[in-house]
């Protein structure tokens, strides 16, 4: 919906625990379950699952390297994908695929990523996960304009602020100021530990439709202390994108934009708490399989949806359970494996798994489904597990790695962010609506802080640069899939969560927000400005 409509049918949150006044039934239910989104058919029929073979993004090469920095190029082009059997898809991609290619670096290694934007619309790229300097962050109004815009396109998108449709944005002096035309450099110096990140548009006002027709990829670090360790690797270690897309009877991604042309924000009524597709991808391919031999494999699982929620599980369980061994997090290697049946992931979390394929029999064809779907989206892939059982050398230390604990004694400052949807303002964060360049928090370097994240429905929250711990949630302990440093942290509807940060290195504007996409593009954002 555009702002105007949407400020109109905004409901009144009272707070965490307390009861919501909302504007319709709908809300009711999906506060009721505790997911959001609302479905969006595709209008074709869709294949039978688990007749595509799984893909593997490509690995990008540097371009070149020098002594402490290896620098890549990616191209973000349309391409016409046969991401259904049969049926070709305008995407926005990342170097003509979807995924994008999978930049691989290493700790202690500066990566130089330049981007050339030949899409019809302006980009921004964001590193999710990335501890990186506040000009390579991506900024949701530090645009990349596409090749062969004019001088004056420039100095107009300071003005727009990349949101044509939201008056009253501030920042146009700093998105003139970042404001590039065609090319575009990020550095990531590489201070952080192996983990899996992965990069995408984040546009003001557009990260939901940008993503939805293309812009993600995997950015895998590694460092000494993983390799180190016995864990599966190679052809046994595996980046999967979970994805949910719907499609237009001509094949194109279909997505409810109020304006086709995305010149203004939002989404239709029906959709602005998410929208959920009804085909699952996983690296692209709908529904896919993958021959395993009976050996263990490293499962780098991201939830790349706009919304959607998954609970993953193996079906049929293993012999005695505990199908998911979790080894990391957001953040990377976790100090301790923890075992699963199954796992939660809200939208940008990941859970790095290890699965002992030889606890299967030969021939068992080992579905991973999703507990929170229905009908075709309750099934994401399978894995058949052949006869075959090489040497398999990888197994899951019971100590994987060092990681310091924060002391909440320690903390300086406490914080309060609530996320709700306000009578008046639309989505909000502490009652206000984002306004690029307005601080809601300054956290000096080095401090670590308690920061309280409090929600009416459901939120996924992000914080740029820095990972976090989760210490508690509704006053009692971590839930069971907290564990590790942190990026995004899962809130169900009218709950708290506490957790303990520290920002090091990089001084300057970054953001926290929702990671439902329709709730980001939405207002649901804020800045906080590390001093």
């Amino acid at each position: 919906m555009n702002r105007r409509r949407f400020l109109r049918v905004g409901a009144s949150v009272l707070g965490a625990g307390a009861l919501v006044s909302v504007a319709g039934p709908s809300v009711a239910r999906l506060l009721a379950e505790g997911r959001p989104g609302q479905l969006l058919s595709s209008e074709l029929d869709l294949p039978e699952a688990f007749r595509a073979a799984l893909p593997v993004p490509t690995v990008l090469q540097p371009v070149r390297t020098d002594a402490t920095a290896d620098h890549y190029e990616i191209t973000q082009q349309v391409a016409r994908l046969e991401i259904l059997p049969g049926v070709r898809t305008e995407a926005w991609t990342y170097g003509g695929g979807f995924p994008g290619p999978t930049v691989v670096t290493r700790s202690g290694r500066t990566a130089v990523v330049k981007h050339r934007n030949e899409l019809p619309v302006p980009s921004v790229t964001h590193l999710h996960g990335g501890h990186t300097p506040a000009d390579s962050d991506g900024y949701p109004v530090d645009l990349l304009l596409p090749v062969g815009s004019s001088p004056d396109a420039a100095q107009q998108a300071g003005g727009m602020a990349g949101m044509a449709g939201m008056a009253g944005m501030a920042g146009a002096d700093h998105a003139a100021a970042r404001t590039a035309v065609g090319e575009r450099s990020y550095t990531y110096p590489g201070k952080q530990r192996a983990a899996t990140l992965w990069y995408h548009d984040h546009r003001m006002g557009f990260t939901g439709p940008g993503v939805w027709r293309g812009l993600a990829g995997f950015h895998l670090v590694h460092d000494d202390e993983e390799d180190a360790l016995p864990l599966p690797r190679g052809e046994r270690d595996l980046p999967l994108m979970i994805t949910d897309r719907s499609f237009a009877a001509d094949g194109s991604f279909r997505y409810p934009a109020v304006d086709p042309q995305l010149a203004e924000p939002g989404v239709t009524d029906a959709y602005a708490n998410g929208v959920l597709g009804d085909v699952i991808l996983v690296n692209g391919a709908p529904w896919p399989r993958l021959d395993v031999d009976r050996v263990r494999y490293r499962l780098r699982l991201l939830n790349a949806s706009n919304a959607r929620l998954y609970r993953l599980e193996l079906d049929p369980q293993p012999p005695g359970g505990d199908a998911l061994v979790q080894i990391g997090s957001d953040g990377g290697l976790l100090a301790a494996p923890v075992r699963h049946d199954g796992i939660e992931i809200a939208p940008a979390e990941r859970f790095d798994v290890v699965v002992d394929f030889s606890r299967y029999q030969p021939g068992t064809q080992v579905r991973l489904v999703n507990r929170f779907g229905s009908g075709r989206t309750a099934e994401v892939m399978r894995f058949d597990v052949t006869a075959k059982q090489p040497a398999d050398d990888a197994t899951v230390p019971d100590r994987l790695a060092a990681v310091e604990a924060l002391d909440a004694s320690a903390a300086v400052a406490t914080r309060d962010f609530t996320f709700r949807r306000s009578r008046g303002d639309g989505w909000t964060i502490n009652g206000r609506p984002y306004k690029p360049g307005e601080s809601i928090a300054t956290p000096a370097l080095g401090a670590v802080e308690l920061w309280r994240f409090s929600t009416d429905l459901h939120h996924p929250v992000h914080v740029h640069l820095d990972h976090f711990q989760v210490i508690g949630r509704n006053g009692a302990d971590p839930g069971p899939y907290d564990a590790g440093w942190k990026d995004t942290v899962d809130l169900r509807p009218a709950e708290a969560v506490e957790v303990l940060v520290r920002f090091t290195d990089y001084a300057g504007a970054y953001m926290l927000h929702c990671h439902n996409l329709e709730h980001e593009d939405m207002a649901m954002m804020a800045d906080f400005t590390v001093r």
